[in-house]
Parts: C-alpha cells; sequence; structure tokens
C-alpha cells in the first residue's frame, strides 16, 4: 500500500508556513490510511526520513442551497489529512516555485532602490501629451442639426 497510496500535498498559506518553520508537510491521504503506511510511503516516494506523523479526520461541512424554491441539504466531503514531520535537514521541493518568487521579488526591491540615485543625475525631459475629449452619446445629443448631418467634429 505504500507506494500505491496517493499522497496530495496540501498547497495552502497555513501549509507553506509550517513546511518552512517546523519542516512539517500537510498531505491529503486516503480514509483507510494509517501513520505507519504514511510514514512508509513518504519515504518511499521522496526517499526522505520521517520524524513523525500526526492524522486527522477533517468532517465535511454541511450545506444548505435553494433549487426550485425547496431546501437542499448537502455535505462537502470528508478529508483525512497527515501532518509528516520530516528529519533535520530533509525537505521536500512542493513550495520551491514560491521561494523563487520571492527571491525575484527582493532583488527587483533592491533595484528599485538602487535606481533613484542613479536617476538624479540624469535629466530627463518629460513630455505630456495634452488629454483628448471623449465623446459619448452626451456630445451627439448635444450637438446641432448642422454638425449632426456632416459628423465633422463639435464647432
Amino acid at each position: 500500500m505504500s507506494k500505491s497510496m496517493t499522497l496530495n500535498p496540501v498547497m495552502s498559506e497555513k501549509a507553506y508556513a509550517s513546511s518552512k518553520d517546523l519542516r512539517t508537510y500537510v498531505f491529503s491521504v486516503p480514509d483507510s490510511a494509517n501513520k505507519l503506511s504514511v510514514a512508509e510511503a513518504v519515504k518511499a516516494q521522496f526517499k526522505v526520513g520521517v520524524d513523525k506523523v500526526k492524522v486527522a479526520n477533517i468532517k465535511g461541512k454541511s450545506k444548505r442551497t435553494v433549487r426550485q424554491g425547496r431546501p437542499v441539504y448537502g455535505q462537502r466531503v470528508t478529508v483525512k489529512k497527515a501532518y509528516v514531520t520530516l528529519k533535520e535537514g530533509d525537505s521536500l521541493p512542493f513550495f520551491a516555485e514560491v521561494e523563487k518568487d520571492q527571491e525575484k521579488a527582493e532583488k527587483t526591491e533592491e533595484k528599485a532602490k538602487a535606481e533613484p540615485e542613479n536617476t538624479e543625475k540624469s535629466t530627463a525631459k518629460v513630455i505630456e501629451a495634452p488629454a483628448k475629449k471623449k465623446r459619448g452619446l452626451s456630445g451627439v445629443f448635444n450637438r446641432s442639426s448642422r454638425q449632426t448631418q456632416n459628423r465633422g467634429g463639435e464647432k
């Protein structure tokens, strides 16, 4: 069951924070999974050391909608989550793209801070174009009969 078990990582802000601070990754697992089978599956699929596993059953929320004037009662899907804490030095690459994006943002901020010092030396003239007057329906109704015929513009 360890290699055939599907481990779907939960990609949320809370899961990202726990993976960064506590080395704990959150997976959505099948209802039949237990702590031992989840630990074996993580070891086999990602080749990392597992320190401990916590399992939580999240009951689906009850929901009510109205169809054809009558209330219809339903329930969201019940989910089983596994919180897997890895050993020291091990990590999983789920949030690698997020970290790359953060590094790019930091570099652009550093460049933006460095640019104002350089732009003070150069004096570039900014030419502003006059704004064009927008013509909407109010302009059409306010025209005289002669202006409406030739549509050459407002006189």
